[in-house]
């Protein structure tokens, strides 16, 4: 079999066409050039990208192709959504997690809001926004990543959405409920509920101040917050300092279930280290221009999923991931596809016989 480097960036041009059909295939061979530097050199800076380029043509002229593609390509997030969609191990029942993740470059503050699908430890990014500004997101950008989820792949296949503090407000819970969306939020501990019973607003953490440390409990009873009736479950903690904290979660229904499904909302924080420091090194861009950052998040994001299936794959049929004595995995799922991937891509080291090129298609 022929393993050169121009040979995979091919293969991988053949694979992407058959996602991308109305992309022309000179953008596919960028594409594929591009993810497939991105995963040997491990960072979106433009100057190490271009030297990871397999082409004949000297290093200036690919790191002027980058700018080109960045600033001229229109590249749908929708191609990139149905692409990371259709190579999912799963797509009904899915959980949904909502955050948000941010750097600073210089006086640029960089946001983008977030939408993931939880799996094996981790969410897999499906849709995103950059936010033109710092601080939390509001309302209508939370309903239009949803509303986008919803028309791209149904709300049927939602089972549920998680989220943090931020993701709370009077439209957003109603949005969610009259889309009939189960839902389990953090709340802040002083938002206040209408208790039906006492008839009188309370704030939230009231109801959970009688409980020992770590004590969990499920208010028996339905409560308004924001106008929308609701579930409440919560535990008192202790934080770092030492001073009394609450985990309170607001559920649409089932808030049996609360803790367990919660526990899967940081999955989203893992996915945002592999972007960052333990992955691509995204903060290593200098780009702030917000269309620009666009073109290239999407396809850090097409580099993660092939990275994602390629170690789910490997750690289940071959070289499994090593538990350390906490019970915690020494590398991510994403970390040890990626370092598969990168070897092979460097010297073409593959002694678990991995078709490692096509870990992106979906046939």
């Amino acid at each position: 079999m022929n393993t050169s480097q121009e040979s995979k960036s091919t293969t991988l041009v053949s694979i992407l066409q058959q996602q991308f059909l109305d992309v022309n295939k000179a953008r596919i061979r960028f594409i594929s050039l591009f993810v497939i530097a991105l995963c040997k050199v491990k960072t979106v800076n433009y100057d190490r990208l271009a030297s990871g380029f397999d082409t004949k043509v000297d290093k200036l002229s690919s790191y002027r192709r980058i700018q080109r593609f960045m600033s001229d390509f229109d590249l749908p997030m929708k191609l990139i959504s149905q692409l990371i969609f259709s190579l999912l191990p799963k797509k009904k029942d899915l959980i949904l997690v909502l955050d948000r993740t941010n750097w600073k470059f210089g006086e640029k503050n960089i946001n983008i809001l977030m939408l993931g699908v939880s799996y094996k430890n981790v969410a897999i990014p499906l849709i995103f926004i950059m936010l033109n500004k710092r601080g939390n997101s509001d309302t209508k950008e939370r309903i239009y990543l949803l509303n986008k989820y919803i028309e791209w792949f149904g709300i049927d296949t939602i089972d549920c959405l998680l989220a943090d503090r931020e993701f709370i407000g009077a439209e957003w819970l109603k949005f969610l409920t009259d889309n009939n969306i189960r839902y389990h939020i953090r709340s802040r501990n002083n938002f206040k509920v209408l208790c039906h019973k006492k008839n009188e607003e309370i704030p939230v953490f009231w109801l959970f101040n009688h409980l020992m440390v770590n004590e969990f409990y499920h208010y028996p009873r339905i409560v308004q917050l924001h106008g929308q009736l609701c579930y409440l479950s919560g535990k008192k903690t202790i934080d770092r300092n030492g001073k009394i904290e609450f985990l309170i979660i607001i559920s649409f229904n089932k808030p049996e279930e609360s803790t367990q499904y919660y526990k899967e909302r940081w999955q989203i924080e893992t996915l945002f280290k592999s972007l960052k420091s333990s992955g691509f090194n995204i903060e290593d861009t200098h780009v702030t221009d917000l269309e620009r950052l666009e073109r290239l998040f999407s396809l850090v994001l097409i580099a993660f999923i092939w990275c994602y299936n390629i170690g789910d794959f490997a750690d289940k049929h071959f070289k499994n991931i090593i538990t350390k004595s906490h019970n915690r995995r020494a590398v991510s799922v994403f970390k040890h596809g990626l370092d598969l991937l990168s070897k092979y891509l460097l010297t073409n080291y593959n002694n678990l016989n991995i078709k490692f090129l096509q870990f992106l298609s979906c046939t």
